[in-house]
């Protein structure tokens, strides 16, 4: 089996076959983690789609200073706060489709305070919201996550500790 690396020379080098085979090879962890972002299968798709997309076009630039692997987590990482960004306000509720009296609904509720969360996760430092996303959405252990990212067990955990600890101050707030 070739590796992303030999793969992405091989695509550079004109060969589409090679990035179809990395699209095949990580599509599972990006569309897996884009349905745990949006919690919608349609959203995750598109979002997978355009991250792959740009991957098509970014990938003849590649420099092999990192794993394709960390490459592509950013490249999420980026879409899920331009998602945010450009849906912040289009599930808020109408006062047209309030729900009858009696009933309660928490959907919007509990989509709203999913949104803040990742807005939080959104602003935090870029070390930190590459560990924080890996370890909450892809459910990464932390040697894998230090692994990708190229630090310590131990820093991952403490990026972690201090990602969580923002987080809970500001949606306090």
């Amino acid at each position: 089996m070739k590796t992303d690396h030999e793969l992405i020379r091989e695509f550079q080098d004109g060969n589409k076959a090679s990035f179809d085979e990395l699209v095949k090879r990580h599509l599972p962890n990006t569309y897996g983690f884009f349905i745990k972002f949006t919690a919608d299968e349609v959203e995750a798709e598109d979002l997978a789609q355009d991250v792959f997309i740009k991957m098509f076009k970014a990938l003849k630039k590649f420099r092999f200073e990192s794993e394709f692997k960390t490459y592509l987590f950013r490249a999420n990482i980026n879409m899920s706060n331009t998602y945010l960004r450009r849906n912040k306000w289009r599930n808020m509720l109408h006062l047209d489709q309030a729900p009858e009296q009696g009933y309660m609904d928490t959907s919007y509720e509990d989509e709203w305070r999913k949104k803040e969360l990742w807005d939080g996760v959104a602003k935090l430092p870029s070390r930190q919201r590459m560990v924080v996303t890996m370890r909450i959405a892809q459910e990464m252990p932390y040697k894998e996550i230090s692994d990708i990212m190229g630090i310590s067990e131990n820093s991952a955990k403490v990026n972690y500790h201090h990602a969580v600890t923002a987080l809970k101050e500001k949606l306090q707030d």
